[in-house]
């Protein structure tokens, strides 16, 4: 599945959002059928944005399938240049949890399919299918929904976006913001996935440089703190006017912040006797340890 990805290294009717009868059952009545394939026979696409975590919901869904069995078959396609096996479009969680629950097969519907339809099954399928989405999971799978809709013949950006709304009810500028996330390093999607950094200031960070955008990770950890909006706005005007530099975004990063509202009131006493930007956690660690230098020379 060809993706132009720069990560970790016609009709709206036509291309609705298809629910499970629509994907899985369409074309069975013409030679397709429910065929069950060994696990490892089974790869993921080599793009794939939605996750497989080992997580509560994975344990919920193995459960079921340990009861109820697989209700629902996956969706794949034969590998690319004879490679042996098939690409899993649909159901790699549903793969995962039948690896936990001890089977070794799936049930699949293989059907050939190009690589934009192959994306558009895919995200379709996930979108229909999962009840949480991280916000880079639905990032990257409007943005290669997107291109499989443009290389299908919707040329124009506003109209394959219209599609994507009338599909997901998402606004037309919330799509267009969500896809800016795609620009983002992984250290910053993964702090916006994380909740570590808010998506609008997320989405002013999207149009710094690469190597901008490591300053800023790398300031934030060193800090311990999260851009807000305002600080990313003026540091996307600084990259508008040429003048952004790794001095300037630790310096924008670092300044003072007021305490947050919910901050101990003896630790407000305390700040003044700090650097402006010490979180809460570093002023209690220095705290701590001058009263247990304090105690021990007392005891002496």
């Amino acid at each position: 599945m060809k993706v132009v990805m720069e990560m970790r290294n016609q009709t709206a009717g036509s291309f609705a959002l298809a629910g499970y009868d629509d994907i899985f059952n369409a074309g069975i009545a013409d030679g397709e059928r429910i065929t069950e394939i060994p696990l490892s026979d089974l790869h993921a696409p080599e793009f794939h944005p939605f996750q497989v975590n080992d997580d509560a919901e994975m344990q919920n869904l193995v459960d079921s399938v340990k009861q109820y069995g697989v209700r629902e078959p996956g969706l794949a396609r034969p590998r690319a240049d004879g490679e042996p096996g098939y690409e899993l479009l649909a159901g790699n969680r549903r793969r995962r949890a039948c690896e936990l629950a001890g089977l070794t097969t799936l049930p699949v519907i293989v059907r050939e399919l190009n690589d934009d339809d192959a994306v558009i099954a895919m995200v379709d399928s996930n979108l229909q299918q999962r009840e949480k989405l991280l916000f880079s999971e639905k990032a990257w799978a409007y943005r290669v929904k997107m291109e499989a809709l443009n290389h299908k013949g919707i040329k124009a950006e506003s109209h394959s976006v219209d599609i994507i709304t009338a599909q997901t009810g998402e606004s037309r500028n919330q799509i267009f913001r969500l896809i800016r996330l795609t620009e983002l390093i992984p250290a910053l999607l993964d702090g916006v996935d994380a909740r570590k950094i808010a998506f609008n200031p997320a989405v002013e960070l999207s149009y710094l440089s690469r190597t901008e955008q490591t300053t800023v990770a790398k300031t934030m950890e060193l800090y311990e703190i999260k851009p807000s909006l305002s600080q990313a706005v003026r540091m996307r005007e600084l990259k508008r006017s040429e003048t952004l530099t790794e001095i300037t975004i630790t310096k924008i990063l670092s300044e003072a912040k007021k305490p947050p509202k919910n901050e101990p009131k003896g630790s407000v006493r305390f700040r003044k006797y700090f650097p402006p930007d010490y979180s809460q956690k570093q002023m209690d660690k220095v705290i701590v340890g001058l009263l247990s230098e304090w105690k021990a020379r007392a005891a002496v």
